[in-house]
């Protein structure tokens, strides 16, 4: 399995922070900073993304073989108890599977994968198609055009609720990783079809949390997670787009401290939240 290159910061209990298809471990940055150093946080680049190798070429990268390579990687890093687990997109699938598996304490999904309708499938591969071939072509301008509030909200649309707020350099390092991200195509290749189901196997306390301005997965997917995980605690991040971290980090933060504070509690329930 090809190690994976991570950040780490804080002390603490241990928190897993799994990016998007597309993405890279930098853009948990501002709910890192928003929580202050009071947790232990791991953010590692999924294999074929940002600093990570991608998987060998005979194993193609679905959620369940994504979900193995961060399952690895947590066991490698020898940590004293589970850590909490929180996803976005891609990376809200992968915690999903974490969770199912118990291999996580508690785990929160941000606008996870699995809930579309096929319709809204075949919509969200190609806009992530686009936004793809968008990034490669706009690599020579980006480094301009994110200086300007409106070249980022043009770049960020689909992908922030306020993509004006994202800092040039950040995104512009948003840019870069999608436009280089050597794992793109056979991931998205791998994923496009993944369904989660069995919610109610669920081993450990988990919550949704869906941007009510999420252009990508749109948010009347967060109803079918409910039917689908009515066990959970379910939870609107106002204004928030598809990448909700740099719209709102410290409404982030403060939703894993709630949502990770049910595991101090072996099997308590996740209860339900509006």
């Amino acid at each position: 399995m090809a190690e994976l290159a991570f950040d780490r910061s804080g002390s603490g209990a241990p928190l897993l922070l799994i990016h998007g298809i597309g993405a890279r471990r930098g853009t948990w940055a501002p709910v890192v900073a928003a929580l202050g150093g009071e947790r232990d946080a791991i953010a590692p680049d999924l294999p074929g993304f940002g600093d990570s190798p991608a998987l060998p070429e005979e194993t193609a990268p679905s959620v369940e073989e994504l979900t193995n390579a961060v399952a690895a990687f947590v066991d490698g890093l020898g940590l004293e108890r589970a850590p909490d687990v929180v996803g976005n997109s891609l990376g809200g699938g992968i915690a999903l599977e974490l969770a199912r598996r118990g291999v996580v304490a508690a785990a929160v999904a941000l606008s996870p994968i699995g809930f579309a309708s096929p319709a809204e499938a075949r919509y969200g591969v190609a806009m992530l198609r686009v936004s793809r071939h968008s990034a490669r072509r706009l690599q020579p301008f980006a480094a301009r055009l994110v200086r300007l509030a409106a070249g980022r909200a043009a770049i960020g649309a689909l992908y922030f609720g306020h993509p004006a707020r994202v800092a040039p350099r950040e995104l512009l390092a948003d840019v870069t990783a999608l436009a280089q991200a050597p794992g793109f195509d056979a991931t998205l290749r791998a994923v496009r079809s993944y369904r989660f189901e069995d919610g109610v196997a669920m081993r450990v306390p988990v919550t949704i949390g869906w941007g009510t301005r999420d252009r990508l997965l749109p948010p009347r997917q967060a109803g079918r997670a409910r039917l689908a995980l009515p066990q959970a605690r379910h939870v609107a991040l106002d204004g928030c787009g598809h990448v909700p971290m740099p719209d709102d980090p410290d409404a982030i933060a403060a939703l894993l401290r709630v949502a990770t504070a049910t595991a101090a509690t072996p099997g308590a329930p996740a209860g339900s939240g509006a």
